[in-house]
């Protein structure tokens, strides 16, 4: 489940240069509708390399479109919102140093990482695994050439709509995002800290196969990327995908109920694979057609 490529990228909010970017940019986009709304869904991915020209005529009508923007999460108006979790419900009592939760022959992998991040050992060993793992995803990422920041689909859509005046609101909190991987039992948190200590090499072949699918709009290729994983157990696909893909599922479900025309933009992976967002509505007998 935990390399770069799938967790860190779908779950969190990844700069560098793909080998090769497609002549043409065709990622996929779906639409749910009925007499009187419609709801484009869009699969993102959080963190791009700069200067990728992912846009085209078909995703740029339909946000021209459309009202209002929806994203999991709104977390650009309160940088602080995560660090906030962060420090109370990321913070354990009486728990292991942090290289103690990783297996021996990647402590000093860890140890090189903590160092890049310039966070405090003691601060690192007083989180619970999970948020330990969150708060050095910026090292991790910085090792294979990506940085979050404004490249990612997600804060280039929110300018457009802001610009333009309209909202932008979110299916979810950063509290409640980062309850689900407080709900992971310990050895998932410590497979999602271990995904931080992958080789740089590996973890930016896997970033750029995955960007490469996206843009391509090639949706199988997005759900191999999963697939692969062989630490992405039906345990965890539950709790991180099932789960809040039905949640949203049921929100979007109720949004047709309201008149107008929205876009909504959710990692990638939640648009893929049997657990998919549409599959889910489609068993509600609501049908999403691919417009691209």
């Amino acid at each position: 489940m935990f390399r770069l490529r799938t967790t860190l990228p779908a779950l969190l909010a990844a700069a560098g240069l793909i080998a090769a970017q497609p002549a043409a940019a065709r990622p996929a986009l779906w639409k749910l509708a009925d007499a009187d709304t419609t709801i484009y869904l869009f699969g993102t991915i959080h963190v791009l390399p700069p200067g990728l020209k992912w846009r085209d005529r078909t995703i740029d009508a339909a946000m021209g479109k459309a009202q209002s923007l929806t994203l999991e999460a709104v977390l650009d108006q309160d940088p602080g919102a995560v660090a906030k979790v962060i420090t109370t419900l990321g913070k354990g009592e009486k728990l292991p140093p942090l290289a103690d939760r990783v297996p021996a022959d990647k402590r000093a992998t860890l140890a090189a990482l903590v160092a890049k991040s310039n966070l405090p050992a003691p601060f690192l060993d007083g989180l619970k695994t999970w948020a330990a793992a969150v708060v050095l995803t910026g090292a991790a990422l910085d090792q294979i050439g990506l940085k979050v920041g404004a490249e990612g689909v997600e804060p280039q859509v929110s300018a457009l709509f802001r610009a333009a005046g309209k909202p932008v609101d979110g299916l979810e909190t950063a509290e409640l995002q980062l309850g689900y991987f407080d709900a992971l039992p310990e050895s998932a948190q410590r497979a999602f800290l271990v995904a931080t200590l992958d080789d740089p090499k590996e973890a930016r072949a896997d970033f750029d196969r995955m960007v490469k699918a996206w843009m391509a709009g090639d949706v199988p290729g997005i759900e191999k990327s999963f697939a692969d994983e062989p630490d992405f157990t039906p345990e965890l696909r539950g709790l991180l995908i099932r789960k809040r893909d039905e949640m949203w599922a049921d929100a979007l479900a109720d949004r047709l109920k309201r008149p107008g025309t929205i876009f909504v933009a959710v990692g990638a992976g939640h648009l893929a694979g049997p657990d998919s967002v549409q599959k889910i509505l489609a068993r509600k007998g609501l049908i999403v057609t691919r417009v691209q």
